[in-house]
């Protein structure tokens, strides 16, 4: 066994969905999202999702959230910009002004992506200032009114990605009540994350652990709604999880479990070296003055999670004078050194184990 296959944790089984559960009954074969990695601020950038296409060519990718303001009084291009192997890829808008959506929906659509997803999710504080995210599930008529918005000025699809409730009160009404409303719009696609968020005194770390997760509610909202796509997304980091939830709902988002663990994505047959291989490339090609090379080495760091030498292509690829030198050959010298280690333990262990017992 070589060292693609040695020391892997269990959440790093290879992810193959002709080995998943069947779609459930009746669920429409054009539902895409069996696979997703969430939307994460500050890591799902360009070159994490480019990063996380070489391990998995299916997984349906969403961009950090990105305002309407952003957008419209900002630089277009550096918020939208990316690299056509992305696909399938989708653009998240945080906003809630039905004309300020629809004309940044255009914006998604000319840019090329596959989907324009609605949060309505992110519980943080500066987020409510700006009157969006999970506080929007309290308004249910207005994220109808913005979703309505946006179906109209694109083709592509418009989705929304919410909780199941808001602060202490845990109401499965309340949820059914939103997507019912919301889904008047037509929105057909709702990524739910099975947590309440609670609007003060938790942090948005905090609002990801603390609130308790009941999978139940996204579940049942399946069952009370079968012509929908329902998504289920919140602590969610292991094969056989995925593989229990795609029982009850059409689809599974992983959020930090995947930028950690980026293996328990990966197609069958991948192989580590060859990620590797693609980002060299990658790098040698999109490295400047502006885009340096630890841009795109902090998202490969949990590449080798679970591999005995994971700690050292860590710290290779986190060495700062080597990623000062804007040198992609930095990735090539840590696979080396990652292999070359592993190869040498190998041998070690088969010269210990075929050395005969002493006995005096």
């Amino acid at each position: 066994m070589g060292p693609e296959n040695r020391g892997q944790s269990p959440i790093s089984s290879r992810f193959d969905e002709r080995n998943l559960p069947q779609r459930k009954s009746g669920s429409d074969p054009d539902f895409l999202h069996r696979l997703c990695v969430a939307p994460m601020m500050d890591w799902t950038d360009r070159h994490c999702r480019y990063f996380l296409r070489q391990v998995s060519s299916s997984a349906f990718l969403y961009t950090e959230m990105i305002t309407t303001g952003a957008l419209l009084h900002g630089n277009v291009e550096r918020h939208l910009a990316f690299n056509t192997e992305e696909h399938p890829v989708a653009a998240q808008l945080g906003g809630s002004e039905p004309e300020d959506l629809a004309k940044c929906a255009k914006l998604v659509e000319q840019y090329g992506y596959d989907e324009v997803n609605l949060n309505i999710g992110c519980p943080s504080e500066r987020v409510q200032r700006g009157a969006f995210g999970a506080c929007l599930m309290a308004e249910p008529e207005l994220v109808t009114d913005c979703v309505r918005a946006m179906k109209e000025s694109v083709k592509i699809p418009v989705t929304v990605k919410h909780r199941i409730g808001l602060n202490a009160t845990e109401d499965f009404a309340f949820m059914e009540n939103f997507v019912r409303t919301v889904s008047e719009a037509g929105c057909r696609t709702f990524i739910v994350h099975a947590r309440n968020a609670v609007l003060k005194g938790l942090s948005p770390k905090e609002n990801r652990e603390l609130p308790p997760l009941r999978y139940e509610y996204v579940y049942r909202l399946k069952r009370d709604f079968p012509a929908l796509e329902i998504v289920v997304n919140g602590g969610i980091s292991s094969r056989p999880s995925i593989e229990q939830h795609l029982l009850q709902v059409d689809g599974v988002m992983l959020g930090r479990a995947a930028y950690h663990d980026p293996w328990v994505l990966s197609d069958p047959g991948n192989e580590r070296r060859k990620v590797v291989m693609a980002m060299y490339a990658y790098a040698k090609k999109i490295l400047s003055k502006e885009t340096r090379l630890r841009h795109v080495a902090r998202h490969m760091l949990g590449l080798f999670h679970g591999h005995r030498r994971a700690r050292l292509w860590r710290r290779m690829l986190s060495d700062a004078a080597r990623l000062s030198q804007n040198d992609p050959a930095l990735l090539l010298e840590a696979l080396e050194a990652v292999e070359s280690t592993s190869s040498k333990e190998t041998q070690d262990e088969r010269r210990t184990q075929a050395q005969p017992i002493q006995v005096s």
